[in-house]
Order: C-alpha cells, then structure tokens, then sequence
C-alpha cells in the first residue's frame, strides 16, 4: 500500500502503460521506502472529451496526455508527498515523456483499519502485517 488508481485517455499501448506504472511504483518505493511487491494500482481509460482537467488558475494548459493519480495511503508526512509528487512526475517525464504539467495528483489519507488484502481480515490490526 498506497494504492494508486490512474486515470487518462484512452489510446496508450499497453507497454506504455506498464512502463508508466513501472516509473509510478518507483516513485511509490522511493518517497515512502515500502517494500518492492507492496504495489496496488488501478489504471481507468476515458474516451476523449471524459476528462476535464483545467489549471485552477495557474496558467497553464494540459494535453491529451494528462493523468489523474489518486492515492490512497497511511498517514504521510508533507515531506514525503511532496517528494512522491517530484519522484512520480521526474520519472514519468523520463520514462514515458509525460510533461509536468500533465501529471495532477491527489491524496486520501486514511487509518490502518481502513485496511483489507484479503481473507476478511484488517492485516494491520491483526499484526500480519
């Protein structure tokens, strides 16, 4: 965990979508130093015209590029996101040439109990993880 649910067009092959999860799994690895297999991510496509993503007044304009990443996560320290948030968008723009300001990200934190990787079970509270 964090689980990362991405959003954007519709239209990239699907070895640039694992190469764009890849570099967001290393950003994830990095910022917050979790383990290599503790990665969850959920990618949504949208037919063009099904994203409306303006600058809220920063100046800038986006392309047909743009991703949304939403994150789910424990409680981390603004040090950290803003770490997450340069990592994830320096390794997008290398990796698969996404340019900074197509790159919008949003974090819910939420609590160890809010917590199930399967079996019924709230892991974190159980002490199994």
């Amino acid at each position: 965990m964090p689980l990362l649910r991405f959003d954007l067009l519709e239209g990239r092959t699907d070895l640039e979508l694992q190469t764009l999860l890849d570099a967001a799994h290393e950003a994830v690895v990095e910022a917050f130093a979790v383990p290599a297999r503790d990665r969850y991510q959920i990618v949504t496509e949208h037919k063009p015209g099904r994203m409306i993503l303006q600058d809220t007044g920063l100046g800038f304009e986006r392309s047909a590029d743009a991703i949304v990443v939403q994150m789910f996560t424990s409680p981390r320290t603004p040090e950290m996101k803003q770490d997450f948030y340069r990592l994830l968008t320096r390794k997008l723009g290398e990796r698969c040439g996404v340019a900074p300001e197509d790159v919008m990200v949003s974090c819910m934190t939420n609590a160890r109990e809010d917590w199930s990787f399967g079996f019924g079970r709230a892991q974190f509270m159980t002490g199994e993880l």
